[in-house]
């Protein structure tokens, strides 16, 4: 089964967070991973305000949590380190 990848995001580092995202594209592609929504318009209606909101689809949980492990997204994430403050999940999408 297909699952999602959520990601919520307060941006403090502009710069060192555009490296992270110029290098998190490619290697989430690398693991089947197919943008579905990237910090468009939201509305937050219960928990912590984010501002930026990311979901990717992926073909399994398995898929996301290796591209998540791998050296490609691990050397996109150093950048994002200290640059935000976020949350991710993986989600499995039901039938």
């Amino acid at each position: 089964m297909s699952a999602l990848w959520i990601a919520h995001v307060t941006v403090t580092d502009a710069e060192a967070y555009g490296r992270y995202a110029k290098l998190a594209g490619p290697a989430i592609a690398a693991h089947g991973g197919v943008f579905l929504a990237r910090g468009g318009r939201y509305v937050q209606l219960e928990g912590t305000d984010r501002a930026r909101n990311v979901v990717a689809r992926f073909p399994s949980v398995e898929d996301a949590v290796a591209c998540y492990r791998s050296d490609a997204y691990q050397e996109a994430l150093s950048h994002a380190k200290g640059a935000a403050v976020r949350d991710l999940v993986v989600v499995e999408e039901s039938a």
